[in-house]
């Protein structure tokens, strides 16, 4: 088989990508490890910034998302007993988020590959990227007993954290920095109606919470728990007890509880490496960084990486312009480490970690008081929320 771009990873920056090249006539052939029932049952982070919201339009896929989707002008941040809201729309200059699941989201983007009849092979098995600093490089996986062999321009690497695409570039070349923080999220959706119309973030002496929501009918929740902690220690009606206590009294109240539907522990965790390119490889979202998911950057921060490939590989094809594949890296990092610095912020303000003493935890209260004390700094968190520009 040929192709112009061979795209590993059929989430949804690996779709993304392929449904936008698609739409300007560039080939490509996107591979899958798992079953495409597998890749829409991963729950996953459901808050988009106006930029990513933008580019599910120009892919033609945001229909169902701008019928369906929240749009959210703020959230708030409870703490010491109250809760203060962050207007987004006022401190950002107008703009706001998406609330809309990541697993809708990429179903979008399946049917429109659909409609379009783009490749997308599943099942794939052991996909190795080869010659990747020659001018023909190529990919291969392996379906059954059969070796196939892909020969294309460029290789995309968006098959995440674990994914072959990081590892095929030398160690000699690649830097990679993390930090692991000393705590996880357990997460439930359940069908019940959410407790807020926006996000409540609350920070809480006993830890960190999350009241979060994929629709008037589905409810996200997430609380900080210690690594050692796993699924089957919290049942139901542990959870919601829990769950309450961290909450403000009024919200508490109010809170409607039922069985979960899902539920998960996902550790937290800084990583970015670099660079993002090595030859024909580009790498793209939780391949290249990943964040804690206090700041809502994750998928977002693999949206902006789209964002740049799609451009670049567009003028390469059309113009002959390679400056955008060459700068691709250098401009990708400059917004990943952006991100990283807010979901460090984040995270670091409202959690409880394990080691902090009294000073550390006067830190933290005095940040949250001089935080809604200050326009600016307002403004910068709204900013940062909403999506810097690509």
């Amino acid at each position: 088989m040929k192709t112009s771009v061979c795209i590993i990873g059929g989430g949804p920056s690996g779709l993304m990508l392929s449904q936008l090249l698609h739409l300007k006539g560039i080939d490509t052939i996107v591979l899958e490890r798992q079953s495409r029932e597998y890749v829409l049952s991963r729950i996953r982070a459901g808050v988009l910034e106006h930029g990513f919201a933008k580019l599910m339009r120009e892919a033609q896929c945001g229909e169902r998302m701008d019928r369906e989707g929240e749009i959210h002008d703020g959230f708030f941040i409870a703490h010491d007993g109250r809760m203060d809201r962050l207007d987004l729309h006022q401190h950002s200059g107008g703009s706001s988020v998406v609330v809309y699941g990541q697993t809708e989201l990429t179903r979008d983007l399946y049917e429109a590959r659909d409609r379009m009849k783009g490749v997308v092979i599943h099942n794939a098995e052991d996909v190795q990227p080869h010659d990747l600093t020659s001018a023909q490089p190529y990919v291969t996986y392996r379906q059954g007993d059969d070796i196939i062999r892909i020969d294309c321009d460029y290789v995309i690497g968006a098959d995440g954290f674990h994914g072959v695409s990081r590892k095929s570039i030398p160690k000699g070349v690649l830097r990679e920095y993390e930090k692991v923080y000393p705590f996880g999220w357990l997460g439930v959706l359940s069908r019940t109606k959410p407790v807020s119309p926006e996000l409540i973030y609350a920070k809480h002496e006993r830890g960190f919470a999350l009241c979060s929501l994929r629709s008037q009918v589905l409810s996200r929740y997430y609380l900080q728990v210690p690594l050692s902690d796993k699924v089957e220690d919290w049942s139901d009606e542990a959870f919601w007890a829990e769950l309450k206590r961290r909450l403000p009294t009024e919200v508490a109240e109010r809170l409607i509880t039922g069985p979960s539907i899902e539920k998960s522990i996902a550790p937290l965790r800084s990583f970015v490496a670099e660079p993002m390119r090595y030859g024909n490889l580009f790498l793209a979202g939780d391949a290249a960084h990943i964040v804690p998911p206090t700041g809502a950057r994750g998928l977002n921060s693999a949206a902006s990486d789209i964002y740049y490939l799609y451009h670049a590989l567009v003028a390469h094809y059309q113009q002959g312009d390679d400056s955008g594949l060459d700068r691709y890296s250098d401009k990708a990092l400059a917004r990943v480490w952006k991100a990283q610095r807010f979901s460090w912020w984040m995270t670091t303000m409202l959690h409880t970690f394990p080691d902090n003493g009294g000073y550390d935890q006067k830190l933290q209260a005095t940040e949250l008081a001089y935080l809604f004390s200050s326009e600016r700094a307002l403004g910068t968190l709204a900013e940062n929320y909403v999506g810097l520009p690509f």
